[in-house]
């Protein structure tokens, strides 16, 4: 039987901290100050310093895989500059930390933090000189950490480079964020994917897949238009770049679209080439919630990339979140029928999980039975894809089950196992303590996944 993969992600800049330490540059992050309602990203939940102790609470779940990122300022100065060796170093203790305690790495490339030099001096991914930057540095850690890294990402939901958030994630500091520059921040994101998917394939035997942001997006209606707006949000959002993973071209409609509407996605000789040689090995992809489009608050002409901006509802069928996110387990089913059927690769959940605002008393421990349910649901609703569906699925990963910032740099949303004591404003003693939901967690990975299914008196 293959081993099935039960984990935690996280990002470096929600984690680390230790943001100008051991010769680190600064990334876009490192210079955002704090607001009301979020911390600036100097400390996070200091993981730098303790991730000995984060990843025993990891072991002790029985967790076998820890997905991470590299930050790309820690290991290139300013991003286009010298190999930082310092750097390199603490990812080596990282990687060896995990390995001593039986846990299966899995490196991200990118999650959004680019090298504040590159966006400065570039505009991030809107050029192609920030492309080979990217190129360079994703070759650079292959060659370092391939030989005990089998598993890797290259950028953190993908697909989020197809729509208005490119703006925010790609180191774009300047511009009329048009709907050309948009399509050539996702074109250059796609061909940096793909230069180090062929990159790894040539030098070592590590497994590397795509990943993106699926949030199922229902029709708002029966209403023909509500279903038209919805497929194609789908094709031009999730199904072009899943092509791309897959059949190593880009979706035909979307390309008709570029083509009538004389979109400018500064493609240079050889990308697509480039592009048309990437396999994938896995699909893996995160999800929280589903999403619900009406037509009727779409204008006319609208770039099928910018629908959520005008069409997004709420569903009055599921419950929401403080943060307005709809809890949606069947959703989560749907999603890998999707895309297992569609693309017969093997799927990886690698994100998932709910954001609750919380507080510790000092003295108790945090019985957030909500997040046992959110849970409870979407694992149940993993197992119906597996046993009823058919789809391979190679794990499960929660989303940081140790507290951290949240992608917001918002505090008060807690998606962990273990507490993290600070708030947005006081670091007070960044103390972890484990939640009602962590024995819970345990019990489900130590018979995995029939405690689940079966309850704890019959296993």
């Amino acid at each position: 039987m293959t081993k099935f993969f039960w984990g935690n992600s996280v990002s470096s800049m929600q984690t680390e901290g230790g943001w100008n330490e051991d010769g680190k540059s600064p990334s876009v992050y490192d210079v955002r100050e704090a607001t009301e309602f979020t911390s600036d990203w100097k400390v996070a939940n200091d993981n730098y310093h303790h991730f000995e102790e984060d990843l025993d609470f990891i072991r002790d779940l029985g967790m076998n895989m820890y997905r991470f990122q590299i930050s790309w300022s820690r290991v290139i100065e300013n991003g286009d500059g010298e190999i930082n060796e310092a750097g390199i170093a603490y990812y080596d203790r990282f990687i060896d930390a995990l390995i001593e305690r039986g846990i299966e790495p899995m490196i991200c490339l990118y999650h959004f933090d680019m090298p504040l030099h590159l966006a400065e001096q570039y505009n991030g991914l809107m050029s192609k000189e920030v492309l080979q930057a990217f190129i360079r540095y994703s070759k650079l850690m292959i060659d370092r950490f391939a030989h005990k890294v089998k598993y890797w990402i290259v950028f953190n939901e993908q697909n989020l480079y197809h729509v208005p958030e490119a703006f925010k994630i790609s180191g774009y500091l300047k511009g009329d964020q048009t709907v050309d520059e948009l399509y050539q921040i996702l074109h250059n994101v796609m061909v940096a994917h793909a230069e180090t998917v062929n990159y790894l394939h040539q030098t070592t035997d590590a497994k590397i897949g795509g990943m993106l942001a699926y949030s199922e997006a229902y029709p708002a209606s029966s209403k023909p238009q509500d279903i038209l707006a919805a497929r194609k949000w789908d094709e031009f959002v999730n199904f072009t770049l899943l092509d791309a993973y897959t059949k190593g071209i880009y979706s035909n409609e979307m390309m008709h679209w570029v083509k009538t509407n004389h979109i400018q996605m500064n493609i240079l000789p050889g990308e697509l080439e480039t592009i048309s040689k990437q396999k994938n090995d896995f699909i893996s992809f995160s999800y929280y919630a589903s999403t619900t489009i009406s037509a009727e608050r779409i204008p006319n002409q609208t770039a099928p990339n910018l629908y959520m901006n005008y069409g997004k509802v709420d569903n009055p069928y599921l419950e929401t979140t403080a943060w307005n996110w709809q809890i949606d387990p069947l959703g989560f089913r749907d999603v890998m029928n999707k895309l297992y059927q569609r693309y017969q690769l093997p799927l990886f959940p690698i994100e998932n999980g709910i954001g609750v605002k919380e507080e510790w008393d000092g003295v108790h421990s945090i019985q957030d039975d909500y997040r046992i349910d959110y849970h409870k649901q979407h694992l149940l609703a993993m197992y119906d894809a597996i046993h009823i569906d058919g789809i391979e699925i190679m794990g499960y990963l929660g989303w940081g089950l140790i507290d951290i910032l949240s992608s917001q740099g918002d505090m008060r949303k807690r998606y962990g196992l273990v507490y993290v004591n600070r708030d947005n404003h006081n670091l007070k003693d960044m103390k972890r303590v484990p939640k009602k939901s962590y024995d819970w967690f345990k019990k489900v990975i130590a018979t995995n996944g029939d405690y689940l299914v079966k309850g704890e008196d019959q296993i």
